[in-house]
């Protein structure tokens, strides 16, 4: 089987590093024309000089705050109008900073909130009427398996994970009928930066070292080691491709075998 998205136009969010930058790269391997956005406008720039090297196809980026609506929404439309539509939405931003649930003060679960479910939102009441009139989307969520079990110390980030999850079931079953599929990415302990600082985090709190702390991590997981972004970054391809059009709804954890659950 060769998954192919040639033709297709994928909106990346969060993709100037880690998980994000890697479903970038496979999907602009797979034929798709990509947009990423993120923050880092020099990140971004090399990103696409890189990607426009490799596919020999011209990629583009938006340098924005995926919570900033007002500045991202005529940067969205601009490609909308260029591309018709954009047939693939990976929702995928930083997450909350670490902490206990009961020291969580109400701004932070506002920022989550706003950074997670009203961004994702946004940007699918704008992607989806052109998603309806071609018949074809697909909208992927990376999330964490924090949506199934709770991770320590990660108070905010599980309460947002699991409204997360609840807003993509929804949504899936509302957009089935034209076409389009709503899935969930659920990473679990992934060589990122944003992994490396909750080390360093947990490091500092235990009075520990990076080393320590990170072997402790890798022996709760089965397969004994971190996943790669890139592993993710293939998940994503496949779900974005035409082969996963009866798969809807789902949560799917790539965690070497982490959860424990069924």
């Amino acid at each position: 089987m060769v998954i192919s998205l040639e033709g297709r136009i994928a909106l990346v969010c969060g993709a100037s590093q880690g998980i994000g930058k890697a479903i970038a790269y496979q999907f602009a391997k797979s034929g798709a024309r990509v947009i990423l956005l993120a923050r880092n406008e020099d990140k971004l720039k090399q990103i696409v000089f890189e990607l426009n090297k490799i596919t020999n196809k011209e990629h583009f980026f938006i340098c924005s705050d995926i919570s900033n609506h007002s500045e991202l929404e005529p940067e969205v439309r601009k490609f909308l109008e260029v591309f018709e539509s954009i047939d693939i939405l990976v929702n995928n931003t930083g997450g909350p900073p670490p902490g206990k649930i009961i020291n969580a003060q109400l701004k932070d679960f506002e920022l989550a909130f706003k950074q997670h479910i009203l961004s994702s939102q946004f940007l699918v009441s704008l992607l989806i009427p052109s998603m309806k009139e071609k018949g074809f989307g697909r909208i992927i969520n990376i999330v964490s398996v924090g949506m199934r079990e709770p991770i320590e110390n990660l108070g905010v980030s599980n309460t947002i994970r699991g409204a997360m999850g609840s807003w993509a079931k929804t949504l899936s079953r509302e957009v089935a009928p034209f076409g389009i599929t709503v899935n969930n990415i659920l990473p679990g302990y992934t060589d990122t930066k944003r992994l490396r600082f909750l080390i360093s985090n947990t490091a500092e709190r235990n009075q520990t070292s990076f080393e320590e702390e990170l072997f402790k991590i890798v022996q709760k997981v089965p397969s004994k080691r971190l996943g790669k972004p890139e592993e993710v970054g293939f998940l994503a391809t496949f779900l974005a491709s035409e082969y996963s059009g009866f798969i809807n709804g789902t949560s799917i954890p790539i965690d070497g075998g982490f959860l424990s659950s069924i």
